[in-house]
């Protein structure tokens, strides 16, 4: 881990090194689907992409929790109490952290928790500069692996981890109860999670989320490739792939894939990756779950299900947990 001191803040960089994503890479590719981490969308340009989608028509997540948020983050304060120490995994530019930070009381720090070194510095020094009472830490870091939490200058009553915008979806249900387990690790004894878990609907308004009309969601999914061209040195040619998201009613889940467009032989490094006309690279999942559902994954981990937000339409939903 490497500490340094960018713009107002100060990082804590447990970012992984290109080796680890090559063989990442390569691993995935010569599965059966094909597969390639969905941690690696976020980039500078990757995390741009998405804070794109998020303003979508189509992209209901976003609003839709942020209008829980808006609704009952005051109720959501009072729950977690105050002097909690506040853990963001995979926190990207912070927007719904604001609504719940402008009604916490008196949090000693805020640690926010990204992939992405450029984004996450950009966020945290706008953060420390909006809230100059508040101590902001930022650590670089895959928040599915381990990684220490840096020290506040003043002692927590408590740990809360706080993990919007149905991120949890991304993982598979064993690999789900994995990092659940990780959270209740990172939070610990009088920890708390508030977590935001995308809830199953009709699967047209599902697709649609997926597969926008402006084609923003697509060069995300591309950037991928883009990004493994730039680091990797590898040659994917963007034009002979093609994005395609599709609901799987049996598994619950979109599942989100670049499409070879015909057949073709992909260099990584001195690795040689072939792919036949219409073979699919599965770059995400995304479960949506049903309430009871999720309970019973988040026992499995440890957690207890003490309190659920919803909206109106019941499409989203944000919860809060403690240790079981």
């Amino acid at each position: 881990m490497q500490i340094s001191r960018a713009l107002s803040v100060t990082l804590h960089d447990y970012e992984p090194q290109a080796g680890d994503m090559r063989a990442e890479v390569l691993a995935g590719l010569t599965t059966n689907p094909k597969t390639l981490p969905c941690k690696y969308f976020y980039d500078e340009r990757g995390s741009e992409l998405f804070d794109a989608i998020c303003e979508l028509p189509e992209y209901y997540l976003t609003r839709t929790e942020l209008a829980i948020m808006q609704s009952h983050a005051a109720e959501m304060a009072t729950v977690l109490g105050s002097r909690g120490l506040l853990v963001e995994p995979g926190s990207g530019t912070s927007t719904k952290t604001r609504l719940l930070l402008d009604k916490l009381h008196w949090p000693c720090a805020y640690v926010p928790v990204d992939i992405s070194r450029e984004h996450l510095i950009k966020a945290a020094d706008q953060l420390n500069r909006h809230y100059p009472d508040l101590e902001v830490l930022p650590v670089c870091a895959d928040f599915s692996q381990a990684f220490a939490l840096p020290a506040p200058h003043h002692p927590a009553a408590r740990s809360v981890i706080y993990f919007p915008g149905s991120t949890i979806g991304n993982f598979e249900p064993d690999a789900t109860v994995a990092l659940l387990k990780q959270l209740l690790r990172l939070a610990g004894r009088k920890g708390a999670l508030l977590i935001g878990v995308d809830l199953n609907k009709d699967r047209t308004l599902l697709e649609a989320a997926y597969n926008d009309a402006a084609g923003v969601t697509a060069a995300f999914n591309l950037n991928l490739l883009a990004r493994l061209n730039r680091e990797l040195h590898s040659d994917f040619n963007l034009k002979r792939f093609q994005h395609r998201a599709l609901y799987n009613p049996a598994e619950g889940r979109i599942e989100m894939r670049l499409v070879s467009l015909d057949e073709q032989t992909v260099h990584i490094a001195d690795e040689s990756v072939h792919f036949r006309a219409g073979e699919a690279i599965v770059t995400e999942y995304s479960y949506k779950h049903t309430l009871p559902g999720f309970a019973a994954l988040a026992a499995q981990a440890g957690w207890n299900v003490q309190k659920v937000w919803t909206d109106d339409r019941r499409w989203f939903s944000v919860q809060y947990l403690t240790a079981g």
